[in-house]
């Protein structure tokens, strides 16, 4: 793909997210988001691969119906009480519609069978792109949709962790785990939304920052299966130390960032007098730990089942730049002794 063409799809990645950002009426931030969703399609497209046209089909799919659902939500809402306001929100109806709509944007239990399929179609980079990015502009809408629909968010969000986590558990292939990581981080994220929107933030960006690590890593040991992550010590052998932390910052295991908003998240709940939801939220936790932790015995403490040729591969130098992996995986590992200093410029 020519540059010029990229930069221009990536542009209008900015623009569209940039305007659902700054939009006070529901026709604004619906064109933001289709903006969006066209401008990442044909990224998605680009390595004329039949699995890749399949991904961007289905997204495409997927996409067009949540925008749908939020198109007829937003008039329905207009028609019961005459404005288009984000924050105007009075009908349960359009509210149910509103929330449906975005939670299949963004990829929430039990509209998320799209995500896996997707993401395993697509490489690394635009998979991060999908994973980081694309989830900003939906969860700002959610953001302002969640005073009203309190009770749906917390039953969207404990279906995402539990589901988020049992999907990952038999998987193979890193781009479907990773897909699974992002249901569950999204269901704590939905969970304390409600009560702290400060704290749902913060748990976006910690997952941004980890993910981008993670993604950054395979795409250096060009591993998409975990047979071929059993063969990265070869290449890359300080990466392989230190990729198992990266997993288990995002398994949330203290001392490593990822522990930050899981531990804030859970005393939210419990401040706000619900120690079971707080408790099965903790417990769903360990159902992502354990692939995390299968991941990083796959990559640090294994060899793979290869014949003697093919157990090392080539050491060929890599040309991709290093500096933002080396700066996201320093915020992934050392983030949390700053936990203070960030939840008091979050006021949470």
């Amino acid at each position: 793909m020519s540059p010029y063409i990229l930069s221009i799809f990536l542009f209008g990645l900015g623009l569209g997210t940039t305007i659902t950002f700054a939009s006070t009426h529901w026709l604004t931030a619906w064109m933001g988001l289709e903006i969006n969703t066209l401008s990442i399609l044909p990224l998605m497209a680009r390595q004329h691969h039949p699995r890749a046209v399949e991904a961007t089909a289905k997204y495409f799919l997927a996409q067009a119906t949540a925008a749908t659902a939020l198109l007829f939500a937003s008039t329905t809402n207009a028609w019961f009480s005459g404005v288009w306001e984000i924050n105007q929100l009075s009908h349960p109806i359009p509210i149910t519609m509103m929330t449906i709509a975005i939670a299949l944007k963004v990829g929430l239990t039990p509209l998320h069978t799209w995500l896996p399929e997707v993401l395993q179609g697509l490489d690394l980079t635009t998979g991060l792109i999908l994973s980081t990015w694309q989830k900003l502009a939906p969860i700002i809408l959610l953001m302002q949709v969640q005073p009203h629909n309190g009770t749906t968010f917390i039953l969207l969000g404990i279906a995402s962790t539990l589901v988020g986590g049992w999907g990952g558990l038999n998987q193979t292939q890193l781009r479907k785990i990773l897909a699974y990581s992002s249901i569950a981080h999204l269901g704590w994220l939905t969970i304390v939304l409600q009560f702290s929107p400060a704290l749902s933030f913060l748990t976006l960006m910690t997952y941004f920052v980890m993910t981008f690590s993670t993604f950054l890593t395979f795409k250096l040991n060009n591993a998409t299966s975990l047979n071929a992550l059993a063969t990265s010590w070869s290449k890359a052998p300080m990466l392989t130390a230190l990729t198992p932390l990266v997993l288990l910052s995002l398994g949330g295991l203290p001392p490593l960032t990822g522990f930050m908003p899981k531990w804030l998240i859970i005393q939210e709940l419990t401040k706000q007098d619900l120690p079971l939801l707080a408790a099965l939220t903790a417990m769903t936790a360990l159902l992502s730990l354990y692939f995390y932790l299968r991941l990083s015995y796959a990559m640090a403490l294994t060899i793979s089942p290869n014949n003697l040729a093919g157990t090392t591969p080539w050491r060929l130098p890599s040309l991709q730049s290093t500096l933002p992996l080396a700066l996201a995986t320093v915020g992934t590992l050392l983030l949390l002794p700053l936990t203070p200093t960030i939840t008091s410029l979050l006021s949470l």
